[in-house]
């Protein structure tokens, strides 16, 4: 395969969310990318975050992984972008963070990136499909090749949405099954841009 670079950049609040985003790195390694495993900034003040036990927990368990940079976005041959859905959006962080990429957009440099995204919800309608295709509606205007998983591994049957892996948080930790599909996207992901960037070389 030929080389990639895949980053994860996700927001989460209480784990579900970075829980998909390590099984997606996971996968992308495993297709042989180099993965650069990201989280956005936390805006909430410390009084807020202290108020929710398990906020406050999740933000101490994950005090060694980096923040997202633009560097993450230039560096990349292809991004995961991952979110909980807020009334079917993506969570405000991941928009700010993804809003701050403008200028990299005038320079034309997020444009012929491989995209994906993933995302949970409290309930099993809680917007998961919205919250993906509103994630999709600035990789159209970045110039992105979306990548979804489809159906394309029989764990896809199982998991059961083709835009891209999704998780009921109120059922407890992503199953199995769930982290084996955010496995697969990271995989597809990686093996796609690899063919785009070995095209585009050959």
């Amino acid at each position: 395969m030929e080389p990639v670079n895949v980053a994860i950049i996700y927001y989460s609040a209480t784990g579900t969310v970075h829980a998909l985003a390590r099984a997606a790195a996971e996968g992308a390694e495993k297709a042989g990318a180099d993965v650069r495993l990201r989280k956005v900034a936390e805006p909430a003040p410390p009084e807020v975050v202290g108020s929710r036990p398990e906020w406050a927990q999740h933000v101490r368990d994950t005090a060694d992984v980096p923040e997202a940079g633009l560097d993450d976005l230039s560096w990349a041959d292809a991004v995961l972008f991952g979110t909980p859905t807020r009334f079917g959006n993506p969570a405000s962080p991941l928009r700010v963070f993804m809003e701050s990429a403008g200028p990299l957009w005038f320079q034309g440099k997020l444009a012929d990136k491989v995209y994906s995204a993933f995302t949970a919800s409290n309930t099993a309608h809680g917007g998961q499909e919205s919250t993906i295709l509103a994630l999709a509606n600035t990789f159209y205007h970045w110039g992105g090749i979306i990548v979804p998983p489809g159906y394309t591994d029989p764990v896809q049957f199982q998991s059961g949405n083709p835009y891209g892996t999704s998780h009921v948080a109120g059922d407890g930790p992503p199953s199995d099954v769930i982290l084996q599909a955010a496995r697969h996207q990271g995989r597809r992901v990686a093996e796609t841009a690899a063919s785009f960037k070995a095209g585009r070389a050959a």
